[in-house]
């Protein structure tokens, strides 16, 4: 147990209509600061995402989630958020918000790797 580290994860949430504020599940992005990893990975249904709306447009959210990426990845591409450090990022895109892309409360877990967790979480919670 000593060799495994602590990792953070939330569930990455498409919410078509806030205002009813129903939603599935799309995504799922992990952060360990002891391993300084920080991955996203989502996938859209798009049965499911018909079934929710035909106002939003699935090329935008899979634009929006694009940018999730960019801002995980520390990319120049990510603006300002994606030139914070990993801590700061993970905070960010985890935060409270009001949009159609929103996440979970924020979890917590020991692991050895970080990046299996992601694999892990991301087949049981999306796909």
């Amino acid at each position: 147990m000593q060799d495994r580290v602590k990792f953070e994860y939330a569930i990455i949430r498409l919410v078509p209509k806030v205002e009813r504020e129903e939603f599935f599940n799309v995504g799922v992005i992990v952060f360990s600061r002891t391993k300084k990893y920080l991955g996203v990975k989502y996938c859209v249904d798009e049965n499911k995402f018909k079934c929710f709306t035909d106002v939003v447009c699935l090329k935008t959210v899979n634009d929006y989630l694009k940018a999730w990426t960019l801002v995980c990845e520390g990319a120049a591409e990510g603006g300002a958020i994606g030139k914070l450090d990993l801590p700061d990022r993970f905070r960010w895109l985890t935060a409270s918000r009001s949009t159609i892309i929103q996440s979970s409360i924020t979890h917590s877990g020991l692991c050895h790797n970080p990046e299996e967790v992601l694999e892990e979480i991301f087949e049981s919670y999306i796909l």
